[in-house]
């Protein structure tokens, strides 16, 4: 690679950009002008965001009496917080045995925003219950005033005429405790008892509203306010009839200390807020730079020159992503300067908004760099793939979709930096700039190599899928055409190919993800085996099976082929029975590693309990045919059958055993399990493409799971302690079946390694794409059906 190329190709491309006013506005001037304009704007719209009066009709509200006040006239007594803007009108016929149907038929109509109804007896309840609590009050105090009567006996306590006026003292004080301690207990049992649904002593008010709308919520929490500070003056009166002293209610506060320092409180109130605009921004300012740069030159035919220079096409890639780093970049700090500065005179003034720290500045600054050069490498890689600039705009929003999750994910309560959430794209440079304006130097700087070294990793893959779209000539010069779903059915049945397309593996795994995803909404858990068994053959048959048959049947023209119904060198289902059994060491350590990088949730884990009980109690061998045999052979013709040999077209063994992989871990429910059904997916499609068949993969499949619920069934007693050689392999677990040594598993991944290297000598299939003119470019050891008019040609199984 010449780097004076790179500079040449730069040079022209930043020229090309700023003679465009268009991208001169959006990246230096809209900034500079967007969020002052906001800012006014906001100052504006804040004058009609004023709380206004809303009205209430008040039912039965005559006979209340004035021990408190609730109401002063038309007002409430209180009008403290949102009670000043309630405007009350008290209903004249509260006598009436239909009242309170009016006054939700008024609520209904839109008359008021909100009833406040009292029972008829309202009143001379709440006057009896208060005398039964002064009553019981005066009862407490004479019980105080006579010691005999507060023990009980009379005889014991009469004839002790001469007891010392210490003990009276005493007798006195924890009769009064006694009384307090009875009186705030009543008092908890009757606010227990308001809360419950089981009939008061007083009859409960009621207030009438609209969920539907939103002025009557705003009204219902206003009510809600004024009733429970006339309730607590309630209270307040009652402690004090019965003799007791209101602090016996609350006899302490909680006092609360802050230790946080005032530079990182700032922080704090910038840190669910500062990494999402910077990813947004540099995503957005590396998109439409990368499309003008791309699909722009492809319309104004500038491109096939460019292609025709002495320049390498990894350079004509270096000097474009380049360019649109540099746009990126510049659009972000411009976004993110103009909006600090705005900030800084408007949210300032709110408490908890302050400046950020300078560290969190710097880290922002640092993140910017391999975050524009990731974003910028997508960009470009899909403005190659468009056809005008036109249809590359329609690809921001795929980008977006599979972007903000992770952007999102963060900010969830939570999700904090670890290990696990650091492996993870994008994600793990959120936490780490979140942590930073928190102020949690210590845990960013532990967790910053890892993030580092994901995000490097994700941008050569994508400057490499860059680079591969511009070494593609059917990628860069692709014809526009009109999509026709019905022509290209029909198209597909007509012209049959001994394999499927790319499109087509692809629909058969979206339509599998889909069915599966409304499957599992609409089944609950099985309650017993005979439902677990239903629901695996019906997700296995009708889900993953079926659509991948009847795709064969239609869309291709040999299901031989396409399923890889070929009988393998002898040798190799024998080696993929012992490459499972050598692998399952490896495979449990695996997958206790990512259970402690992404523990279980809560919510799941009651679940897989049921589900781990259910399948404990069954019996053996129908659970291995259900989970063992049943998946290896659904799921190995749907996946590395029908969607494989799909995506051969993709022109690389290596992308279609990756594709075929992640599709294969997508239909595993949970996240752990997906994980590694994803890792062990990639082995199943080596085994596939090297020796040309499915069987090896279904003998895998059959033995991987088999070993699974065999393991699941082991227990302490199976082992004998007197084998000191089984001991040194495995050992019990503590949560059940085994656990197996450090030595067995290394030499388990060995032994796997050999096996792999030995699939590695067969010659296997690979892909070959057609040149423009039609015509098919064979591989090394390749074997080509050539197919006119067609742009990718399909190999045979070699």
């Amino acid at each position: 690679m010449t780097f004076s190329n790179v500079k040449l190709i730069f040079a022209r491309e930043v020229r090309d950009q700023l003679r465009d006013r268009r991208t001169l506005f959006m990246i230096a001037v809209l900034p500079l002008v967007l969020y002052p304009l906001l800012g006014v704007s906001l100052l504006q719209v804040t004058q009609f965001m004023q709380e206004k009066t809303t009205r209430v009709l008040v039912v039965g509200a005559c006979d209340l009496h004035d021990a408190p006040a609730l109401f002063d006239g038309e007002r409430f007594a209180d009008v403290s917080g949102g009670a000043k803007l309630l405007e009350l009108k008290f209903a004249t016929k509260a006598d009436s045995p239909n009242v309170k149907d009016e006054a939700r038929a008024a609520v209904q109509r839109g008359d008021y925003e909100a009833a406040l109804y009292f029972p008829a007896d309202f009143s001379a309840r709440l006057d009896a219950f208060r005398e039964n609590i002064r009553h019981r009050g005066e009862l407490a105090a004479a019980r105080i005033g006579d010691p005999a009567k507060e023990h009980g006996d009379s005889s014991q306590g009469v004839g002790h005429s001469e007891r010392s006026e210490k003990s009276l003292v005493e007798s006195r004080h924890n009769g009064i405790l006694r009384c307090a301690q009875n009186d705030v207990a009543s008092g908890k049992q009757l606010r227990k008892q308001a809360a419950s649904s089981k009939p008061l002593a007083v009859p409960s008010p009621e207030i009438i509203h609209n969920t539907t709308s939103e002025k009557s919520m705003i009204t219902f929490a206003r009510l809600s306010e004024a009733l429970g500070r006339w309730m607590d003056r309630i209270e307040a009166d009652n402690l004090h009839v019965s003799g007791v002293s209101a602090v016996a209610m609350h006899p302490f506060l909680v006092e609360t200390a802050d230790v946080s320092d005032a530079r990182h409180r700032e922080g704090a109130a910038w840190s669910k807020l500062l990494p999402v605009l910077l990813l947004i921004w540099a995503l957005t300012g590396a998109f439409y730079p990368a499309i003008d740069l791309c699909a722009g030159e492809k319309e104004r035919g500038t491109i096939e020159t460019l292609l025709c220079s002495p320049a390498e096409r990894s350079e004509i890639v270096l000097g474009k992503l380049l360019t649109i780093m540099l746009f990126s970049v510049a659009t972000a700090v411009l976004n993110l300067g103009s909006m600090g500065l705005t900030g800084s005179l408007m949210m300032t003034r709110l408490p908890g908004f302050g400046f950020p720290p300078v560290a969190a500045v710097v880290a922002l600054g640092v993140a910017l760099l391999p975050v524009a050069a990731l974003f910028s490498a997508l960009c470009l890689a899909l403005a190659a793939f468009a056809r005008s600039t036109k249809e590359g705009q329609y690809y921001l929003m795929p980008l977006l979709l599979i972007t903000m999750p992770l952007v999102v994910l963060p900010m969830s309560p939570g999700v904090e930096l670890s290990l696990g959430t650091s492996l993870i794209p994008i994600t793990g440079i959120v936490l780490v700039l979140r942590n930073v304006l928190e102020g949690d130097y210590a845990q960013a700087l532990l967790y910053s190599p890892v993030v580092a070294a994901v995000t490097a990793a994700a941008c050569a893959m994508a400057i490499r899928w860059a680079i591969e779209q511009f070494n593609s000539e059917s990628v860069l010069f692709r014809e526009c055409e009109r999509l026709d779903l019905g022509l290209w059915v029909r198209r597909l049945l007509r012209e049959r190919r001994p394999t499927p397309t790319v499109a087509a593996a692809v629909c058969c795994a979206v339509l599998i993800l889909l069915v599966q995803f409304f499957l599992s909404i609409s089944s609950s858990m099985p309650d017993d085996f005979a439902g677990f068994v239903r629901s695996i053959m019906t997700s296995q048959l009708a889900v993953i099976l079926a659509p991948a048959l009847l795709m064969t049947l239609f869309f291709t023209s040999s299901a031989r082929q396409t399923l890889l119904l070929k009988r393998p060198h002898w040798l190799a289902v024998p080696a993929a029975v012992a490459l499972a059994i050598v692998l399952h060491p490896t495979a449990t350590v695996l997958q206790s590693a990512v259970r402690q990088l992404y523990p279980v949730s809560e919510n799941v884990r009651p679940a897989l309990e049921k589900m781990s009980a259910l399948l404990t109690t069954a019996d053996f061998w129908p659970l291995l045919l259900v989970i063992a045999v049943l998946p290896a052979v659904c799921e190995e013709l749907a996946f590395r059958g029908f969607i494989l040999s799909g995506f051969r077209g993709l022109g690389n063994r290596w992308r279609a055993i990756v594709c075929t992989s992640l599709l294969f871990g997508l239909t595993h429910g949970v996240l752990q399990q997906s994980l590694l059904a994803s890792l062990l997916g990639a082995i199943l499609a080596y085994l596939a493409i090297q020796s040309g068949s499915i069987l090896p993969g279904m003998a895998f499949h059959m033995c991987h799971n088999g070993l699974a619920v065999a393991n699941c069934r082991i227990t302490p007693d199976i082992i004998p302690p007197n084998w000191p050689l089984l001991r040194a392999v495995v050992a019990p677990a503590s949560d059940g079946g085994c656990a197996f040594t450090t030595p067995a598993v290394v030499a388990g991944a060995m032994a796997a390694f050999l096996i792999l290297a030995w699939f590695s000598r067969f010659p296997g299939w690979q892909t070959a794409k057609a040149t423009d003119h039609g015509a098919t470019k064979s591989l090394p050891g390749l074997e080509i059906d050539a197919q006119p008019n067609s742009q990718i040609a399909t190999s045979a199984i070699a």
